[in-house]
């Protein structure tokens, strides 16, 4: 985990394959007004190889935790790829701690709105992770390549920084990084159940922003539309599923007024 700036804080999840470095072109502009707050969530980068703890509900309650041992009461959370819906959740069940939400380039559960997106079925890799001990197994001596294809496909074909892309093999390098990367896909079944519970019987009141580009663009938007009280969707064109590294200047642009509102 990583901590910069002063000010109200901003707390930023991402998702796989990726750690908190997939927020460094964004912390600087950030800090320079919040405390940007970036761990790596449960059992991915630096964070403890935990056995089980998955689910959105369980990482939800690992956000609070860390926005709780650091003295914040309320904050900003940012949200991309796995750590949408663990954001989602905790913005539901706290909105008294999650001032604005920032989600992208994710699905939350199985809410209605993402027929279109999911009209030929889920993404290849659903299933092939779902499969308790098989993708680590087969993986094993191939990690660079496997994750340097995520990273090329979500950034079109452009690439991240290399040291950015040594860092992502590196932390996902190993049977037991792998198993924990791909518990979260194992755990879906269990999060959509959550999700679905939550929603019905709360809403999100504080003002949301869903950010879409390639390949979920709108989706996440139109789940969201029906259970929340103020919220503003985006779509940022020619650019891949991670945003933060694709076109981070363009994700500034909105991140930077939405989070500066009172």
């Amino acid at each position: 985990m990583t901590i910069a700036g002063s000010g109200p804080a901003v707390l930023l999840l991402h998702g796989f394959p990726h750690t908190w470095r997939l927020w460094s072109e964004i912390i600087g502009p950030l800090a320079e007004h919040h405390r940007v707050i970036t761990p790596d969530l449960r059992g991915l980068g630096d964070s403890t190889r935990a056995v089980d703890g998955y689910d959105a509900s369980t990482l939800a309650t690992d956000a609070e935790g860390i926005l709780d041992v650091l003295g914040e009461t309320e904050a900003d959370v940012v949200a991309i790829d796995a750590g949408t819906p663990v954001a989602f959740l905790l913005a539901l069940r706290r909105p008294d701690l999650v001032r604005r939400l920032v989600v992208m380039e994710s699905l939350v559960g199985s809410l209605p709105g993402a027929e279109d997106f999911l009209a030929g079925g889920p993404p290849w890799w659903f299933g092939f992770h779902a499969v308790p001990g098989l993708a680590e197994k087969v993986l094993i001596g191939h990690e660079a390549e496997y994750i340097g294809w995520f990273l090329a496909a979500g950034t079109l074909g452009r690439g991240v920084p290399p040291g950015i892309r040594d860092a992502f093999v590196d932390a996902y390098a190993g049977q037991d990084a792998l198993r924990c990367a791909f518990s979260y896909y194992r755990a879906l079944p269990v999060t959509a159940r959550q999700i679905g519970e939550a929603v019905a019987g709360s809403r999100l009141t504080m003002p949301t922003m869903a950010i879409g580009a390639h390949p979920v663009g709108r989706a996440l938007e139109r789940q969201l539309r029906p259970v929340a009280d103020d919220l503003t969707g985006h779509l940022i064109e020619d650019c891949g599923h991670i945003i933060p590294l694709d076109r981070p200047a363009e994700l500034l642009r909105l991140l930077t007024p939405f989070l500066a509102t009172p």
